[in-house]
């Protein structure tokens, strides 16, 4: 009876020792399959798709090859689940990671961040064609009216601001999913911001705006003038001389703009006599609206005009331009000059028109 006993005793030890071990080397099997490098070559982009739970996501990342097994992430998930909240987004998976980096990734909630560049000198129109060509955008200004995207972008008080120059020109941070409308409300405050700090410095007594927005408006026309930055406060000092002296702006850029889709690239004499509300070749002092989108530089110089006597200037053909305090000086460089053919003549010479 004894021997059955401690033979009965002896299995079971045996088992017990078994199953133990065998529970030992399945637990270092999974820790060495959650520590393993991921089986991928290359870096790649994963998206957690919104409202995926854990089996969604685990069948997601197998599918597109990033886990080789589920089951070990599944277990480790399962034994700590208020410790990992997978958050939806794109995410960059590096390659060399093991499956606690992957989960510590996708619940950062750092997705993979895309930026726009929106430059110095487009038109309202062109900035909403540039965020609608973004892939990871969520666009929605296809169908949206003018007003709506001014309310969206700046509140309810403003459906009826001229959109017109009221959007920074910057690079944007975004990631997917992120709308238009996000990234025109961030342009829309980041101008209000940057006005704001430059009419604040400026001598406002000295210069012959009623408001930071015709301000604005300066620098706009400044910003389509001229690409050369040290030109800018100069092109904005001929500008403010000839307003303080009751002159017309006489710049091509608002004619082009008031224009708009009739302009063929090709300026010509009934052009400038046409009256339009931006024409100022017909009309004294500043056009209604910007006409482009102004950066800083362009506003800084509108609020720092340099004014050294300058009432004319005349694009060289390289960017640059040539001043003059006078008109016959200034017809004498229009002559120098005409040997370059401008393409399309978005950099204007004032009093144009007389001659």
């Amino acid at each position: 009876m004894a021997f059955f006993y401690k033979r009965s005793v002896l299995i079971l030890l045996s088992v017990l020792l078994f199953l133990a071990v065998s529970a030992l080397a399945g637990f270092l099997y999974w820790k060495k399959m959650l520590a393993a490098p991921l089986p991928i070559q290359n870096s790649v982009i994963f998206e957690l798709q919104k409202g995926a739970g854990v089996n969604q996501a685990l069948r997601a990342l197998k599918r597109e090859g990033i886990l080789e097994h589920r089951w070990p992430l599944r277990l480790w998930l399962k034994l700590y689940p208020q410790k990992y909240v997978l958050r939806a987004g794109e995410y960059r998976i590096p390659k060399g990671i093991n499956a606690h980096a992957l989960l510590d990734i996708l619940t950062s909630g750092k997705p993979v961040q895309y930026q726009i560049t929106l430059p110095e000198g487009l038109s309202f129109k062109e900035v909403l064609a540039l965020l609608q060509q973004q892939a990871k955008l969520d666009v929605r200004t296809h169908d949206m009216k003018t007003g709506d995207i001014m309310q969206a972008a700046a509140g309810k008080d403003y459906r009826d601001l001229h959109p017109e120059g009221q959007f920074f020109p910057d690079t944007y941070q975004f990631h997917k999913g992120v709308t238009d409308l996000h990234i025109l409300k961030t342009a829309y405050s980041k101008m209000q911001q940057v006005l704001k700090e430059e009419w604040d410095q400026a001598d406002q007594k000295k210069l012959p705006y009623k408001s930071a927005y015709d301000a604005l408006i300066m620098a706009s026309i400044v910003e389509k003038e001229t690409g050369v930055p040290d030109e800018r406060a100069r092109i904005a000092g001929v500008f403010v001389t000839r307003l303080q002296k009751k002159m017309r702006l006489q710049t091509d850029p608002t004619v082009i703009y008031g224009l708009g889709e009739r302009f063929k690239g090709n300026l010509t004499r009934t052009h400038l006599k046409e009256k339009t509300a931006y024409n100022t070749y017909r009309i004294n002092g500043l056009p209604p609206t910007p006409i482009a989108m102004p950066g800083r530089g362009a506003i800084h110089a509108a609020l720092n005009p340099e004014k050294d006597g300058s009432l004319y200037f005349v694009a060289k053909g390289d960017g640059s331009h040539v001043f003059s305090r006078t008109l016959a000086a200034h017809n004498r460089a229009v002559r120098e000059y005409q040997i370059y053919k401008r393409k399309q003549n978005y950099q204007s010479s004032p009093d144009r028109a007389e001659q």
